[in-house]
């Protein structure tokens, strides 16, 4: 039945629908029914599994802002594995999350050549990302994944969300990016990919983290 109304409903650009009561097992057939190329976002809490579809203004945010957090690990020399909107979940906790971006930065060797992930042994992402034009961020479920950084960009302004003693609190400092100030930058330089293009903003962006 579930899916049945699945692939009858359209959800616009911005939209989301709410199903209460999914099952672990039905969130399983309806990931694998919805495929993984897919515009499509999913959260899934305890038995309520939100569907949504991300405006073009949010996909946007998201790539520009991720291209920025590469340029940066790649000129600190740091190694790392983007995953982008991976399903990550947890069934002993019934959650789940698709984030908009993620990263494995400290824990990038441990998960090194893998094709499936299983939060069960392996370490969750070190930083997530979402663009949250269409209020879609679920920080408690980060939270029970145990996602040490989260960043949330919202109308403008880049919130940093570091995890202790497990709650996130909000800070001006990166855990993976120390003494750099993002959260000023960040917003800065994508509001100037707007006007001066993508590659010449992350050209710019490269010489202001090399100095």
């Amino acid at each position: 039945m579930m899916l049945l109304e699945l692939k009858r409903i359209h959800i616009p650009p911005g939209q989301r629908v709410l199903f209460s009561d999914v099952t672990w097992q039905e969130l399983e057939t309806i990931l694998e029914e919805l495929g993984e190329h897919r515009a499509a976002r999913i959260a899934y809490d305890r038995g309520i599994l939100e569907i949504m579809a991300p405006l073009p203004e949010h996909e946007y945010g998201k790539e520009i802002i991720g291209d920025l957090v590469k340029a940066l690990l790649e000129e600190l020399d740091l190694e790392f594995i983007s995953l982008g909107s991976t399903t990550f979940k947890n069934q002993a906790m019934a959650q789940g999350i698709e984030p908009d971006q993620c990263f494995y930065i400290k824990n990038e060797s441990r998960i090194r050549g893998k094709k499936r992930l299983d939060l069960t042994v392996d370490p969750p992402p070190d930083l997530a990302l979402e663009v949250d034009v269409t209020s879609r961020t679920h920080p408690n479920i980060y939270e029970a994944l145990k996602v040490p950084e989260l960043w949330c960009f919202d109308k403008g302004k880049l919130q940093i969300n570091v995890l202790r003693d497990g709650h996130y609190v909000e800070s001006q400092e990166s855990f993976n990016f120390p003494r750099l100030p993002l959260v000023e930058a960040i917003p800065q330089y994508l509001e100037q990919s707007k006007t001066a293009g993508r590659n010449a903003t992350i050209k710019a962006f490269r010489l202001w983290v090399q100095q």
